[in-house]
């Protein structure tokens, strides 16, 4: 049973004993087993209401790549690659380095991934100063929580990875540090949640390979176990001699991010099990909890993957061709990953990469290679191949539903008017997504007919048509418009009241130019709205003495202004303008000029050809 269907089965069964305890309790009473009988009821009870309905999660998708860069090309090619059958809302993981900070550009790479279902992973990091990257300080932590605070995210949580590889001197300054990076993760960590509670903290990944080797490199485990020993004050001693209350960075981290690398050599078993494999993340949370740290962290997988390799060598483990990798990334996520809840998203490294030292990790072929063959690897393929499933992620839907509409409208009548939607939030509300604009009247649903939602983007503002019909007068009707995404109620307007009244009727005057009241039965009137919408029309209207009348105009609103047109053969068209009340209505026209020969609504050369047959 999936997981889905086990909710809704289990909150039925909840549903069910609640609503018939009252009932069950009688008939269990009226027997001499009763006080047994209730004691097992109660039991039963105890154990439904007990069970974790709402620990099950929303579909989640855990394939993503890692992007070296973020160019639109790249974001299409990651796409196709981790949403592909049958997925959607996979991840990529992306760096985002201390001077790239543009919110234009990122906002940008935002929207792409958003409008192609990817979910960001952003991993900050300092900049590059020799061949070293330079250590970052608490100060820094303002600019980055200013900086990405300022973008628009995709969805709701706010994946972020505090640097990289801390382990490695040359990912710290020069220098394996466990003091300064506690320091400095905490600080970052404690503000960015201050900030918003969106954000989903991570440390860096780790290298599980490293060996302890200081100041170059030190042992994950050591490096771990050091950095939870260090306590840091977050309120002050006050004057009772309360004593300070401290933390440590364990308790602002939301998730692990883990580089489940299968060493030796990149080139180790898809099926391999402890530290320095596909399973690290498994050494990692263990190490965590015997360390204390009480948290059921998600994993994040954000670097993984074989080195390929043609040919033994110096460094080379094993020989790993191009078929090889692709296979031990099928066998690790049908076999692996995809069996382990704990883990919310593998990256493996890297999309692409054409220079070394990445080049053998490349997921694309080279340029040149690329334009003879398909364009990827093997393993790009492979990946792209096995079933996913379609995310749910939650992003914060916020916006507007605005309108201006009439309050009085008439029966028989058939209406088109807009409705203004306003984006403000995360998703891009389009009816391929399951969102949807209705009235939530239920009486109205079946007159109402509402245009669809098509690609509105966070920030855009779109008119959406909708159609009313009326039928029987109602002294007062009231709705509200709601956007729905899969089934729920994200967005509600404001009420529209308004009322169906009887038909009302249009008196009408007119002249004939040179001489006084016009006469005929072969006058037509037209109505067109603000819009320059024809909404009625009637032929054969009989004038008498310069004055006529129309019974029960249809498809006009109340107070609201019109465009009355009068047309007769051979006369050029008058019009005049009105606003629609209950009763009264009259549309006096000016003298009509029997100029329009041919009857095609303008006077020009072709009227004066007409008297003689041209």
């Amino acid at each position: 049973m999936s997981k889905l269907k086990t909710q809704i089965y289990i909150s039925k069964v909840k549903s069910y004993i609640l609503s018939n305890l009252i009932d069950l309790k009688y008939k269990f009473e009226i027997c001499d087993l009763r006080f047994e009988i209730k004691k097992l009821l109660l039991g039963l009870l105890f154990f439904i209401l007990i069970l974790p309905v709402n620990a099950v999660e929303s579909a989640n998708n855990i394939f993503g790549i890692h992007l070296a860069q973020p160019q639109l090309e790249a974001i299409r090619e990651a796409s196709d690659l981790v949403n592909s059958n049958g997925g959607k809302w996979g991840y990529v993981t992306l760096v985002i380095q201390e001077n790239d900070r543009d919110v234009s550009k990122w906002q940008s790479v935002f929207d792409s991934l958003r409008e192609l279902h990817l979910i960001p992973i952003i991993r900050i990091a300092t900049s590059a100063e020799g061949e070293n990257w330079r250590r970052p300080e608490k100060k820094d932590a303002d600019q980055w929580i200013n900086f990405l605070n300022s973008l628009n995210w995709v969805v709701k949580n706010r994946y972020i990875i505090l640097f990289n590889e801390p382990n490695h001197g040359s990912e710290w300054g020069g220098e394996v540090d466990e003091k300064s990076f506690a320091e400095v993760i905490f600080e970052f960590a404690k503000k960015f949640k201050e900030k918003n509670s969106d954000y989903f903290i991570m440390m860096a990944g780790f290298d599980a390979s490293a060996p302890s080797w200081v100041p170059g490199m030190e042992d994950e485990e050591t490096f771990l176990r050091r950095i939870s020993n260090f306590q840091f004050p977050i309120s002050k001693q006050t004057s009772n001699n309360q004593q300070p209350t401290s933390k440590t960075v364990f308790d602002y981290i939301d998730g692990w991010a883990s580089h489940s690398y299968p060493n030796p050599g990149f080139s180790g078993s898809p099926l391999g099990r402890g530290r320095g494999s596909v399973r690290t993340y498994e050494w990692e949370l263990d190490l965590l909890k015997d360390m204390g740290v009480s948290k059921n962290l998600p994993v994040f997988i954000t670097e993984t993957g074989w080195k390929r390799s043609k040919s033994y060598g110096l460094g080379v483990m094993g020989y790993l061709d191009e078929s090889s990798v692709a296979e031990n990334l099928k066998t690790t996520y049908t076999q692996v990953w995809q069996h382990d809840e704990r883990v919310k998203a593998v990256t493996p490294f890297v999309l692409d990469y054409q220079t070394d030292p990445f080049l053998e990790f490349s997921w694309k072929l080279p340029s040149a290679k690329a334009s003879e063959e398909q364009g990827f690897y093997q393993q790009y393929y492979t990946v792209q191949s096995i079933s996913k499933v379609k995310g749910e992620p939650g992003q914060i839907e916020k916006g507007k539903i605005s309108f201006d509409l009439p309050r009085e409208l008439v029966a028989q009548s058939k209406y088109n008017f807009r409705v203004t939607l306003k984006n403000q939030g995360q998703g891009v509300w389009d009816r391929d997504d399951s969102y949807e604009l209705k009235v939530m009247n239920d009486e109205l649903r079946d007159s109402v007919l509402v245009s669809e939602i098509k690609d509105i983007k966070p920030g855009e503002e779109k008119i959406i048509d909708f159609s009313l019909k009326t039928i029987d007068e109602k002294e007062k009707k009231e709705t509200k418009f709601s956007i729905i995404k899969n089934g729920k109620n994200i967005l509600e307007s404001k009420s529209w009241a308004f009322k169906v009244l009887p038909l009302p009727d249009l008196n009408v005057k007119v002249r004939f130019w040179p001489y006084g009241n016009a006469w005929g039965d072969d006058f037509e009137i037209q109505i067109f709205d603000i819009d320059d919408k024809l909404v009625f029309k009637k032929k054969g209207v009989k004038i008498t003495n310069g004055e006529g009348i129309i019974k029960n105009v249809q498809n006009i609103a109340l107070d609201e202004l019109y465009r009355v047109v009068i047309l007769k053969p051979g006369y050029l068209p008058r019009q005049n303008f009105i606003v629609f009340k209950s009763q009264d209505n009259t549309a006096e026209f000016k003298r009509m000029l029997p100029f329009d020969l041919n009857s095609d609504g303008k006077f020009d050369f072709k009227d004066l050809l007409k008297p003689f047959g041209r």
